[in-house]
């Protein structure tokens, strides 16, 4: 039974982080759901949960994206569907239908691609997917959210008569309206709308010659509104069918109210689920943000954050483009406690809360920003005590306080518990805090508790040394600036380089040593190693940095000089093969001028060509015998290459193609130059240029400077014009 308390969710600030998950809901319940997350009691609720988030995340990423589930709240219209003989109004049924349109798209969704979210279709499954309540709510209302005509007998029959006594009205009114006019009683507005009736704008001196009902006046009362007499008549009528029309619609709504009544509890089932996948929606949503994943969950006792953020801290940061430093940190059952140490503002609390608010999350069924490989087990309890607690109202101290919380933290820790302790044994006498605290940590240790503490005790450093299943651990820190580099660094404990930073920050050289002789001098030996370790391991970091990088630029250069080499064997090899190919010929040559003086000798032709086919016969007898497999092999690649050679000049023969096509079409859009005695041209398509010496009609005459020739206008080309 998983059980944490609300101290843990405050010191964590949990509830910030539910505000910002909030924000992503596109639903009232879904808001309200949103803030009163908690952590899962057991394991078969969580994981069906972090499953649901996980594939709601993964349907940003693929072409199956989940339909809308927003929809507007119907508490109040299920209130009324549980008290007999009430009726709901128009907009609380398009309300509901829209509710249950969202989620009938939905369930059938779910069902359709139940192999992609396995998890959200086993939340729906259950859940009856029907169109009834909308076939019977559209059998009332139009697509506009308005009383059909035909939702019954007397309605359409209401309402044509509504419409002739409203033409009856608009015809009286035209009638007196025209009258009036031309006799000049009106004003040039000459007629306006009082209480949803038209009247006439009549000038207040004529009010008495106009026959009607006198319905109100102008500001200033120079104008009198009055409806004609004779539409009075028709007004009444009107107002007397549409009373009848509500009535009719009020007997209507009852209807449909009692024919919607039996889905009450599916109603409710729908604003439930739409509600909760608004809350899967937004934590999917807040984890796209901050690149949050599902880590494993293992049974076996192991905590192993990788490259974990702070999410708040990770997206505060990020809108004001400041970095943020991951943390790594592992607990397992034979390294189940580690104490944190050195200065101030080095990233203690944060590493602490990291981890802490990482592992709530997580138990709350929300993604966690951490690497992929990280996993986790669940713990029963997380118990936390961060920050400054004192107590106003209980009139306690800080130090009091605190002792009250780890009499609380004895009472509750086991072996799936949690703790998490900033400034552990703080607020007290340092050498009885100390011992009090150390005793503590004895006790969690014990109980075979997980934990992580931060604290400035040397013997709480001493205690976590010598425990077989604890650690020291200390964050980062630059030896020369004295600056923190927020990297938790596990296995040895930090100083808090006090001297170090009072003189960085300007108190005399002078006081410090004069504070140094007031303490003990092993206590400040045991700082000056623990700085002296620490900035051993800062140079080892930054020793391994180098290496790193030159075993990086070795493995580059190694590779291009394997490139190199292998480019001198490949030379190498060729020249070997024309050499031997040259040396063959060389020798062949020679066997031919040998056996051509000794024929030049004797004339015998039978010994010139017995000669001739044991030189054939002995370089056959070289050459390699192919089988039929290897040859129609070599056929298949000689095939191939030509292919691919075809190919090539294809894709080449076309470039050139298209080339010329555009060089054509850009001589043709060319502005064209007229060509007069004395231009340098040249033939279209050709490469000599020469001078226009005669122009006759549309004969040129252009001299080459070798030779003259003649040729028409169309086939030059103007090339340059020479300066005057």
């Amino acid at each position: 039974m998983i059980s944490i308390n609300q101290k843990t969710l405050q010191d964590l600030e949990f509830a910030t982080l539910l505000k910002t998950i909030s924000s992503y809901c596109v639903t009232e319940i879904g808001t309200e759901k949103s803030f009163a997350i908690q952590p899962f009691k057991n394991e078969e609720e969580l994981m069906p949960a972090l499953r649901q988030t996980s594939e709601y995340l993964s349907s940003f990423e693929n072409n199956n994206a989940l339909p809308n589930h927003g929809f507007e709240s119907i508490t109040n219209e299920i209130k009324f569907l549980n008290i007999e003989n009430s009726f709901l109004e128009v907009e609380s049924f398009k309300k509901i239908a829209t509710l249950a349109e969202t989620a009938y798209n939905l369930l059938i969704f779910l069902k359709k691609f139940k192999e992609y979210y396995p998890s959200l279709y086993q939340k729906s499954e259950s859940i009856e997917a029907t169109k009834l309540i909308n076939q019977k709510i559209d059998a009332v209302l139009d697509k506009y959210g308005q009383i059909k005509d035909n939702a019954s007998p007397d309605l359409v029959q209401i309402r044509r008569n509504i419409n002739t006594v409203r033409g009856k009205i608009n015809q009286s009114f035209g009638v007196a309206l025209s009258q009036y006019h031309g006799l000049g009683y009106l004003d040039d507005i000459k007629e306006t709308i009082v209480d949803n009736r038209r009247v006439l704008a009549v000038l207040a001196m004529y009010r008495k010659k106009v026959k009607g009902s006198i319905l109100g006046n102008s500001k200033t009362g120079s104008i009198a509104y009055i409806e004609p007499e004779a539409t009075l008549r028709y007004s009444r009528e009107l107002n007397n069918l549409e009373y009848e029309e509500r009535e009719e619609i009020i007997k209507i709504l009852k209807q449909l109210t009692n024919n919607i009544r039996p889905f009450t509890e599916l109603l409710i089932s729908y604003q439930d689920f739409l509600s909760d996948i608004d809350v899967v929606a937004a934590k999917a949503y807040y984890a796209r943000e901050i690149n949050g994943i599902l880590p494993n969950i293992t049974n076996k006792k192991r905590l192993y954050f990788r490259d974990a953020f702070h999410p708040i801290l990770y997206q505060t940061n990020k809108s004001k483009n400041e970095p943020i430093y991951p943390q790594t940190i592992e607990l397992q059952q034979d390294n189940r406690i580690i104490v944190i140490s050195g200065p101030n503002a080095g990233g203690k609390t944060i590493s602490l809360k990291t981890i802490g608010l990482l592992q709530l999350m997580l138990q709350c069924g929300i993604l966690i920003p951490v690497h992929e490989r990280s996993e986790t087990f669940l713990f029963d309890r997380i118990l936390t005590d961060i920050g400054d607690n004192q107590s106003i109202e209980n009139h306690l101290s800080t130090y009091s306080y605190r002792l009250k919380n780890m009499n609380y933290f004895l009472k509750k820790c086991n072996a799936k518990t949690l703790f998490l302790i900033d400034e552990f044994g703080t607020g007290s006498d340092p050498e009885l805090g100390g011992a009090l605290a150390e005793t503590f940590l004895e006790e969690f240790y014990h109980r075979e508790a997980f934990g992580i503490i931060t604290t400035h005790y040397t013997n709480l450093k001493i205690l976590a040394n010598e425990l077989p299943c604890a650690s020291n651990a200390n964050m980062l820190f630059d030896e020369h600036s004295l600056e923190p580099k927020y990297k938790l660094i596990l296995g040895q404990p930090g100083s808090s380089f006090t001297f170090e930073v009072a003189q960085k920050n300007g108190i005399p050289y002078g006081l410090i040593n004069r504070a140094k002789k007031k303490i003990e001098k092993s206590k400040v030996r045991f700082d000056q190693t623990i700085a002296t370790l620490q900035k051993e391991r800062f140079k080892l970091e930054k020793t391994s940095q180098i290496l790193k990088e030159e075993e990086s630029k070795a493995r580059e250069e190694s590779k291009k000089m394997e490139h190199i080499n292998q480019k001198i064997q490949d030379k190498l090899e060729r020249y070997q093969e024309l050499y031997d190919a040259n040396q063959r010929l060389i020798y062949i040559g020679q066997k031919i001028d040998d056996i051509a003086e000794s024929y030049f000798n004797n004339k015998d032709k039978k010994v010139l060509i017995g000669e001739f086919l044991k030189m054939i016969e002995i370089e056959n007898s070289k050459r390699k015998k192919i089988s039929a497999k290897e040859k129609k092999a070599i056929e298949k690649i000689e095939k191939q290459t030509i292919a691919e050679v075809n190919v090539k000049v294809e894709a080449i023969r076309k470039e050139k193609k298209v080339k010329k096509i555009k060089a054509k079409q850009e001589a043709e859009n060319k502005p064209k130059v007229e060509i007069i005695l004395g231009d340098k041209v040249r033939m279209i398509d050709g490469k000599a240029t020469g001078i226009v010496e005669k122009i006759d009609k549309k004969t040129v005459t252009v001299n080459y400077g070798l030779f003259i020739s003649k040729a028409s206008m169309e086939q030059l080309e103007f090339v340059e014009r020479p300066k005057k």
